[in-house]
Protein backbone atom coordinates (compact mmCIF):
# COMPACT_ATOMS: atom_id res chain seq x y z
CA UNK A 1 0.00 0.00 0.00
CA UNK A 2 1.20 3.12 -0.74
CA UNK A 3 2.68 5.90 2.29
CA UNK A 4 0.69 8.11 4.46
CA UNK A 5 3.30 10.05 5.23
CA UNK A 6 5.49 12.89 3.26
CA UNK A 7 8.50 12.07 1.56
CA UNK A 8 11.81 13.87 3.76
CA UNK A 9 13.36 16.95 2.37
CA UNK A 10 16.32 16.65 0.58
CA UNK A 11 19.78 17.71 1.94
CA UNK A 12 21.20 21.03 0.00
CA UNK A 13 24.13 18.37 -0.84
CA UNK A 14 21.67 16.24 -2.11
CA UNK A 15 19.63 18.70 -4.27
CA UNK A 16 22.82 19.55 -5.02
CA UNK A 17 24.04 16.25 -6.79
CA UNK A 18 20.22 15.38 -8.31
CA UNK A 19 19.96 19.21 -10.07
CA UNK A 20 23.70 18.17 -11.61
CA UNK A 21 22.11 14.37 -12.46
CA UNK A 22 19.37 15.96 -14.11
CA UNK A 23 21.44 18.78 -15.72
CA UNK A 24 23.63 15.84 -17.13
CA UNK A 25 20.43 13.57 -18.01
CA UNK A 26 20.09 16.14 -20.83
CA UNK A 27 17.52 19.00 -18.85
CA UNK A 28 20.27 21.91 -19.26
CA UNK A 29 20.18 21.13 -23.13
CA UNK A 30 16.70 21.03 -23.23
CA UNK A 31 17.13 25.10 -21.87
CA UNK A 32 16.26 24.32 -17.99
CA UNK A 33 17.54 27.13 -16.39
CA UNK A 34 19.05 26.59 -12.73
CA UNK A 35 16.05 27.31 -10.90
CA UNK A 36 13.93 25.41 -12.86
CA UNK A 37 16.63 22.73 -12.32
CA UNK A 38 16.55 22.65 -8.36
CA UNK A 39 12.44 22.61 -8.56
CA UNK A 40 12.74 19.69 -10.95
CA UNK A 41 15.04 18.61 -8.80
CA UNK A 42 13.80 18.69 -5.17
CA UNK A 43 10.54 16.71 -6.67
CA UNK A 44 12.35 13.74 -8.35
CA UNK A 45 14.81 13.28 -5.17
CA UNK A 46 11.67 12.70 -3.29
CA UNK A 47 10.08 10.89 -5.85
CA UNK A 48 12.99 8.46 -6.21
CA UNK A 49 13.37 8.07 -2.01
CA UNK A 50 9.51 6.73 -2.34
CA UNK A 51 9.77 4.59 -4.74
CA UNK A 52 12.74 2.25 -3.34
CA UNK A 53 10.64 2.31 -0.10
CA UNK A 54 7.53 1.29 -1.64
CA UNK A 55 8.53 -0.60 -4.11
CA UNK A 56 6.97 0.96 -6.40
CA UNK A 57 8.23 1.54 -10.61
CA UNK A 58 7.20 3.99 -12.86
CA UNK A 59 6.32 3.56 -16.37
CA UNK A 60 6.64 6.83 -18.54
CA UNK A 61 4.90 7.60 -22.00
CA UNK A 62 7.33 8.69 -24.63
CA UNK A 63 5.32 12.04 -24.79
CA UNK A 64 5.72 12.70 -21.16
CA UNK A 65 7.38 15.69 -19.70
CA UNK A 66 10.95 15.49 -20.38
CA UNK A 67 11.62 15.75 -16.15
CA UNK A 68 9.46 12.58 -15.76
CA UNK A 69 11.38 10.78 -18.54
CA UNK A 70 14.51 11.77 -17.08
CA UNK A 71 14.28 12.35 -13.74
CA UNK A 72 11.93 9.23 -12.44
CA UNK A 73 10.50 6.87 -15.19
CA UNK A 74 11.93 3.38 -14.54
CA UNK A 75 11.54 2.32 -18.20
CA UNK A 76 10.14 4.94 -21.32
CA UNK A 77 8.49 3.76 -24.32
CA UNK A 78 5.21 3.45 -26.38
CA UNK A 79 2.12 1.74 -25.13
CA UNK A 80 2.98 -1.93 -25.87
CA UNK A 81 6.95 -1.68 -24.57
CA UNK A 82 4.90 0.01 -21.38
CA UNK A 83 2.95 -3.24 -20.78
CA UNK A 84 5.44 -5.82 -21.42
CA UNK A 85 7.81 -4.15 -18.80
CA UNK A 86 5.19 -2.76 -16.20
CA UNK A 87 3.89 -7.05 -16.69
CA UNK A 88 7.12 -8.28 -15.99
CA UNK A 89 8.41 -5.99 -13.34
CA UNK A 90 7.97 -7.44 -9.57
CA UNK A 91 7.19 -4.03 -7.93
CA UNK A 92 3.99 -3.97 -5.70
CA UNK A 93 2.89 -0.66 -7.06
CA UNK A 94 3.17 0.49 -10.65
CA UNK A 95 2.75 4.63 -11.30
CA UNK A 96 1.92 4.88 -14.67
CA UNK A 97 2.83 8.53 -16.24
CA UNK A 98 0.73 8.48 -19.24
CA UNK A 99 -2.95 8.59 -19.80
CA UNK A 100 -5.82 6.51 -18.44
CA UNK A 101 -6.23 3.66 -21.29
CA UNK A 102 -2.48 2.69 -20.71
CA UNK A 103 -3.43 2.49 -16.72
CA UNK A 104 -5.88 0.20 -17.16
CA UNK A 105 -4.01 -2.14 -19.39
CA UNK A 106 -1.38 -2.59 -16.64
CA UNK A 107 -3.67 -3.40 -14.21
CA UNK A 108 -5.25 -5.89 -16.25
CA UNK A 109 -1.91 -7.30 -16.97
CA UNK A 110 -1.35 -6.79 -13.58
CA UNK A 111 -4.24 -7.32 -11.66
CA UNK A 112 -2.47 -7.72 -8.10
CA UNK A 113 -0.41 -5.00 -8.07
CA UNK A 114 -2.17 -1.29 -6.82
CA UNK A 115 -1.94 0.70 -10.20
CA UNK A 116 -1.56 4.83 -9.72
CA UNK A 117 -2.68 7.26 -12.64
CA UNK A 118 -1.40 10.94 -11.11
CA UNK A 119 -3.83 12.49 -13.57
CA UNK A 120 -6.85 10.48 -13.34
CA UNK A 121 -8.69 12.96 -15.88
CA UNK A 122 -5.92 12.38 -18.39
CA UNK A 123 -8.26 10.68 -21.23
CA UNK A 124 -7.71 10.48 -25.58
CA UNK A 125 -9.39 11.43 -28.03
CA UNK A 126 -9.18 8.05 -29.47
CA UNK A 127 -10.25 6.24 -26.29
CA UNK A 128 -13.60 8.16 -26.28
CA UNK A 129 -14.41 8.36 -29.31
CA UNK A 130 -15.69 4.56 -29.28
CA UNK A 131 -17.82 2.61 -26.55
CA UNK A 132 -18.09 -0.92 -25.90
CA UNK A 133 -22.00 -0.17 -27.36
CA UNK A 134 -20.38 0.75 -30.44
CA UNK A 135 -18.05 -2.51 -31.02
CA UNK A 136 -21.24 -4.73 -30.57
CA UNK A 137 -23.22 -2.71 -33.22
CA UNK A 138 -19.86 -3.06 -35.22
CA UNK A 139 -19.89 -6.61 -35.00
CA UNK A 140 -23.76 -7.10 -35.45
CA UNK A 141 -23.24 -5.79 -38.71
CA UNK A 142 -20.27 -7.09 -40.45
CA UNK A 143 -20.86 -11.08 -38.37
CA UNK A 144 -17.40 -12.95 -38.37
CA UNK A 145 -15.40 -9.85 -39.48
CA UNK A 146 -12.37 -10.05 -36.35
CA UNK A 147 -11.95 -7.12 -34.56
CA UNK A 148 -9.02 -5.38 -34.21
CA UNK A 149 -8.55 -2.31 -32.13
CA UNK A 150 -5.72 0.11 -31.32
CA UNK A 151 -4.45 0.35 -27.63
CA UNK A 152 -5.85 3.76 -26.98
CA UNK A 153 -9.08 2.25 -26.18
CA UNK A 154 -10.98 1.73 -22.59
CA UNK A 155 -10.90 -1.79 -21.42
CA UNK A 156 -14.50 -2.18 -22.24
CA UNK A 157 -13.86 -1.80 -25.28
CA UNK A 158 -10.81 -4.19 -25.55
CA UNK A 159 -13.02 -6.57 -24.01
CA UNK A 160 -15.67 -6.74 -27.39
CA UNK A 161 -12.68 -7.22 -29.57
CA UNK A 162 -10.27 -10.07 -31.03
CA UNK A 163 -7.21 -8.58 -31.19
CA UNK A 164 -5.64 -5.04 -29.94
CA UNK A 165 -2.99 -3.57 -32.25
CA UNK A 166 -0.42 -0.79 -31.59
CA UNK A 167 0.59 2.24 -34.22
CA UNK A 168 4.17 -0.35 -34.74
CA UNK A 169 2.56 -4.01 -34.95
CA UNK A 170 -0.55 -3.21 -36.63
CA UNK A 171 0.39 -3.79 -40.06
CA UNK A 172 2.10 -7.15 -39.20
CA UNK A 173 -0.69 -8.50 -36.78
CA UNK A 174 -3.78 -6.85 -39.85
CA UNK A 175 -1.63 -9.18 -42.36
CA UNK A 176 -2.64 -12.31 -40.26
CA UNK A 177 -6.16 -11.52 -40.02
CA UNK A 178 -6.90 -10.79 -43.86
CA UNK A 179 -5.01 -13.97 -43.98
CA UNK A 180 -7.63 -16.00 -42.77
CA UNK A 181 -11.06 -13.19 -43.36
CA UNK A 182 -11.72 -11.24 -46.08
CA UNK A 183 -12.83 -8.49 -43.93
CA UNK A 184 -11.60 -7.04 -40.51
CA UNK A 185 -12.90 -4.45 -38.74
CA UNK A 186 -10.66 -1.35 -37.50
CA UNK A 187 -11.10 1.13 -34.66
CA UNK A 188 -11.16 3.80 -33.32
CA UNK A 189 -8.45 5.82 -35.26
CA UNK A 190 -9.92 6.73 -38.91
CA UNK A 191 -6.26 8.42 -40.35
CA UNK A 192 -4.36 5.35 -39.12
CA UNK A 193 -7.22 2.98 -40.45
CA UNK A 194 -6.39 4.58 -43.98
CA UNK A 195 -3.21 4.64 -43.39
CA UNK A 196 -2.92 0.67 -43.30
CA UNK A 197 -5.32 0.43 -45.70
CA UNK A 198 -3.19 1.62 -48.50
CA UNK A 199 -0.19 -0.11 -46.98
CA UNK A 200 -2.09 -3.28 -47.05
CA UNK A 201 -3.67 -2.71 -50.43
CA UNK A 202 -6.97 -3.09 -48.62
CA UNK A 203 -10.74 -1.05 -49.27
CA UNK A 204 -11.89 0.99 -46.84
CA UNK A 205 -15.30 0.42 -46.68
CA UNK A 206 -15.55 -3.03 -48.30
CA UNK A 207 -12.02 -5.00 -46.89
CA UNK A 208 -11.10 -2.63 -44.21
CA UNK A 209 -14.40 -1.30 -41.84
CA UNK A 210 -12.70 1.95 -40.15
CA UNK A 211 -14.53 3.63 -37.48
CA UNK A 212 -13.86 7.32 -37.84
CA UNK A 213 -12.05 8.25 -34.39
CA UNK A 214 -9.04 10.91 -34.70
CA UNK A 215 -6.23 11.70 -32.52
CA UNK A 216 -6.53 16.03 -31.37
CA UNK A 217 -2.74 15.82 -31.99
CA UNK A 218 -1.97 14.02 -34.84
CA UNK A 219 -5.36 15.26 -36.91
CA UNK A 220 -4.14 19.09 -36.61
CA UNK A 221 -0.34 18.40 -38.79
CA UNK A 222 -0.79 19.99 -41.69
CA UNK A 223 0.13 18.18 -45.39
CA UNK A 224 1.09 21.54 -46.99
CA UNK A 225 3.80 22.50 -44.33
CA UNK A 226 6.30 19.76 -45.10
CA UNK A 227 7.10 21.11 -48.69
CA UNK A 228 8.18 24.35 -46.76
CA UNK A 229 10.21 22.60 -44.27
CA UNK A 230 11.95 20.87 -46.97
CA UNK A 231 12.83 24.11 -48.73
CA UNK A 232 13.90 25.92 -45.46
CA UNK A 233 16.12 22.93 -44.31
CA UNK A 234 17.29 20.73 -47.43
CA UNK A 235 18.46 17.43 -46.97
CA UNK A 236 16.03 17.10 -43.75
CA UNK A 237 13.88 13.99 -42.88
CA UNK A 238 10.75 14.13 -42.16
CA UNK A 239 8.96 11.03 -40.02
CA UNK A 240 5.73 11.20 -39.11
CA UNK A 241 2.86 9.20 -36.50
CA UNK A 242 0.83 6.75 -38.08
CA UNK A 243 -2.10 8.44 -36.89
CA UNK A 244 -1.42 11.03 -38.81
CA UNK A 245 -3.63 12.09 -42.42
CA UNK A 246 -2.78 9.91 -45.21
CA UNK A 247 -2.59 13.52 -47.04
CA UNK A 248 0.38 14.26 -44.38
CA UNK A 249 1.77 10.05 -44.63
CA UNK A 250 2.12 10.00 -48.73
CA UNK A 251 4.85 12.96 -48.55
CA UNK A 252 6.90 11.90 -45.72
CA UNK A 253 10.32 9.88 -45.45
CA UNK A 254 9.08 7.84 -42.34
CA UNK A 255 6.18 6.42 -41.21
CA UNK A 256 5.23 4.82 -38.12
CA UNK A 257 5.26 4.39 -34.61
CA UNK A 258 7.14 6.72 -31.96
CA UNK A 259 9.39 3.08 -31.43
CA UNK A 260 9.90 2.98 -34.66
CA UNK A 261 10.59 6.30 -35.46
CA UNK A 262 13.30 6.41 -32.73
CA UNK A 263 14.98 3.06 -34.58
CA UNK A 264 14.90 5.09 -37.96
CA UNK A 265 16.42 7.85 -36.69
CA UNK A 266 19.59 5.96 -35.00
CA UNK A 267 19.98 3.86 -38.13
CA UNK A 268 19.87 6.84 -40.65
CA UNK A 269 22.45 9.58 -41.09
CA UNK A 270 20.63 12.97 -42.23
CA UNK A 271 21.28 16.78 -42.12
CA UNK A 272 18.43 17.13 -39.71
CA UNK A 273 15.32 15.27 -38.95
CA UNK A 274 11.55 16.45 -38.42
CA UNK A 275 9.13 13.96 -36.14
CA UNK A 276 5.89 14.51 -36.79
CA UNK A 277 3.89 13.60 -33.32
CA UNK A 278 3.61 14.61 -29.94
CA UNK A 279 6.47 17.47 -28.45
CA UNK A 280 7.52 14.78 -26.09
CA UNK A 281 9.17 12.41 -28.50
CA UNK A 282 11.19 15.24 -30.00
CA UNK A 283 12.48 16.50 -26.26
CA UNK A 284 13.26 12.97 -25.67
CA UNK A 285 15.18 12.64 -29.36
CA UNK A 286 17.20 15.43 -28.52
CA UNK A 287 18.40 13.68 -25.27
CA UNK A 288 19.06 10.79 -26.91
CA UNK A 289 21.06 12.16 -30.21
CA UNK A 290 22.58 15.08 -28.78
CA UNK A 291 24.85 15.21 -31.81
CA UNK A 292 21.83 15.27 -34.39
CA UNK A 293 19.67 18.39 -35.39
CA UNK A 294 16.22 18.02 -35.14
CA UNK A 295 13.17 20.79 -36.40
CA UNK A 296 10.56 21.64 -34.35
CA UNK A 297 7.25 20.70 -35.90
CA UNK A 298 5.28 18.97 -33.13
CA UNK A 299 1.48 19.76 -31.24
CA UNK A 300 0.97 19.04 -27.00
CA UNK A 301 -0.88 16.46 -25.76
CA UNK A 302 -3.58 18.31 -23.02
CA UNK A 303 -3.68 14.78 -21.52
CA UNK A 304 -0.50 13.87 -21.75
CA UNK A 305 0.77 17.11 -20.12
CA UNK A 306 -1.65 16.68 -17.15
CA UNK A 307 0.95 14.59 -15.57
CA UNK A 308 3.31 16.66 -13.72
CA UNK A 309 6.36 15.44 -11.03
CA UNK A 310 4.10 17.33 -8.27
CA UNK A 311 1.46 14.88 -8.96
CA UNK A 312 3.11 12.04 -9.22
CA UNK A 313 4.46 13.35 -5.81
CA UNK A 314 1.36 13.10 -5.00
CA UNK A 315 -0.10 9.54 -6.01
CA UNK A 316 3.01 8.21 -3.86
CA UNK A 317 2.98 10.17 -0.62
CA UNK A 318 -1.53 10.03 -0.46
CA UNK A 319 -3.21 8.50 -3.30
CA UNK A 320 -6.84 9.58 -3.59
CA UNK A 321 -9.66 7.33 -4.60
CA UNK A 322 -9.65 8.77 -8.36
CA UNK A 323 -5.96 8.22 -8.94
CA UNK A 324 -6.09 4.64 -7.79
CA UNK A 325 -7.11 1.89 -11.29
CA UNK A 326 -9.50 -0.63 -10.93
CA UNK A 327 -11.07 -2.86 -13.90
CA UNK A 328 -13.91 -5.13 -13.07
CA UNK A 329 -12.91 -8.44 -12.92
CA UNK A 330 -15.18 -10.02 -15.78
CA UNK A 331 -14.38 -6.82 -17.95
CA UNK A 332 -10.48 -7.42 -17.57
CA UNK A 333 -10.72 -11.22 -18.11
CA UNK A 334 -12.40 -10.24 -21.46
CA UNK A 335 -9.85 -7.37 -21.93
CA UNK A 336 -6.65 -9.92 -21.48
CA UNK A 337 -7.44 -12.35 -23.88
CA UNK A 338 -7.08 -10.31 -26.78
CA UNK A 339 -3.90 -7.84 -25.45
CA UNK A 340 -2.36 -11.40 -25.11
CA UNK A 341 -3.27 -12.12 -28.71
CA UNK A 342 -1.53 -9.17 -29.84
CA UNK A 343 1.66 -10.33 -28.13
CA UNK A 344 1.40 -13.11 -29.44
CA UNK A 345 1.18 -12.47 -33.26
CA UNK A 346 3.42 -9.27 -32.84
CA UNK A 347 6.20 -11.63 -31.74
CA UNK A 348 5.39 -14.25 -34.16
CA UNK A 349 7.69 -14.83 -37.26
CA UNK A 350 5.62 -17.26 -39.01
CA UNK A 351 5.03 -15.92 -42.56
CA UNK A 352 0.95 -14.21 -42.65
Amino acid sequence: MALKTRSAEPRPSELETEAARLADKGLAGLGYREEELERAARLTWKINRLKREMKAVIPAHVYQRPEILLGVADFVGDSYKLAKLGAASDATTIVFCGVRFMAETAKILSPSKEVLLPAPEAGCSLSESISANDVRALKRKHPGAPVAVYINTTAAVKAECDVVVTSANAPKILRKLFAEHPKVIFAPDAMMGANLAKELGKTIGKDLIVWEGTCIVHDNFDAASVEFYRKMYPGVKILAHFECTPALTSVVDYIGGTGDMMKWVDDHKASSYMLITECGLGDLARTKFPDKVFVPMCRLCPHMKAVTLERVLSALERPSASQRIEVPAAVAARALRPIERMFQLSEDNSPS
